[in-house]
């Protein structure tokens, strides 16, 4: 599977953003699919995480700001980001792994988006 993310941009501290993630093939609805983030001298870190099923993850510096979820019938993943904060300035890659279960780790997943720069200003 391809993967495309889109979405990132410039915001202000407390804005709005809304990632996209556009996956080729037809079997979108089997992959877990995972958001992540890297930010310059960090590692990356998962974000988000979403089963085929529908069971969402997240990490507890975004639980209550953001919200992954996924629409089948278009092959896309999304990350609805509320309430941004400077912190969360990174660049934010989408993946994915073709499995029922939740990964929390980028070594779990098989495919990867190219990735789009968020920032964040203060």
């Amino acid at each position: 599977v391809q993967l495309q993310a889109s979405g990132g941009g410039l915001v202000q501290a407390g804005g709005s953003l809304r990632l996209s993630c556009a996956a080729s093939g037809r079997t979108f609805s089997r992959y877990a699919m995972g958001w992540f983030r890297q930010a310059p001298g960090k590692q990356r870190e998962l974000v988000a995480g979403i089963t085929a099923g529908g069971i969402t993850n997240y990490a507890d510096a975004v639980k209550g700001r953001f919200t992954i979820s996924r629409d089948n019938a278009k092959s896309t993943a999304y990350l609805q980001m509320n309430s941004l904060k400077p912190e969360d300035t990174a660049v934010y890659y989408c993946a994915a792994v073709l499995s029922s279960l939740y990964y929390g780790k980028p070594s779990n997943y098989d495919y990867w988006g190219q990735g789009t720069q968020v920032t964040v200003s203060s």
